[in-house]
């Protein structure tokens, strides 16, 4: 993409202010979900040394450490995605789109935010989806025997401000193209 992703906090005068309003809440939302995945990665890492430690010193591993890294791994990818987007720290190869006029590059850029909007937005309703599925089943984890329908919710509240951030951004490259 060639838009700015920091767009979200400058350039408010070009904006309405409902959209201003929107863009307000889904980065405060997002920076405290980012806080979220921050402690989940803290409790990867406590789970980690934990089991590393007393397997090796007392000969007794922490069962249950494989569960609690991999449900703190899901938190934490699925509560960190929307802010790294925001602070535009995803990978963007612009190596065509550069080259092009930047009526072009909004146009490509607006289309390219829509359609990674609707695909958050379909992967929200398919993990909901399976959420319910998992409840219904009863699925649990394999040694805490942790109901897993919680975190497949989690997965898709998390994605929820990806969905908005990339939706906002659609919009905002296609203001620009309007506006040229």
């Amino acid at each position: 993409m060639t838009a700015n992703a920091d767009h979200l906090i400058e350039k408010k005068d070009a904006r309405p202010m409902m959209l201003r309003g929107i863009e307000k809440v889904t980065r405060a939302v997002s920076v405290w979900f980012e806080r979220v995945g921050i402690v989940a990665v803290l409790l990867m890492l406590a789970s980690t040394c934990i089991d590393v430690i007393g397997t090796k010193i007392f000969e007794r591993p922490f069962l249950g450490a494989i569960d609690i890294v991999t449900l703190s791994q899901v938190v934490a990818i699925a509560f960190t995605i929307a802010i790294a987007q925001i602070s535009g720290r995803h990978i963007s190869v612009e190596l065509l789109v550069s080259s092009l006029s930047e009526r072009s590059q909004a146009i490509i850029d607006s289309f390219i935010y829509l359609l990674q909007a609707l695909f958050f937005a379909m992967i929200v309703w398919r993990v909901f989806m399976l959420g319910r599925a998992l409840r219904m089943a009863g699925e649990v984890s394999a040694t805490l025997f942790v109901p897993l329908y919680p975190f497949l919710f989690a997965i898709a509240i998390g994605f929820i401000p990806i969905t908005l951030v990339c939706l906002l951004n659609s919009v905002h490259a296609a203001m620009k193209v309007v506006k040229k």
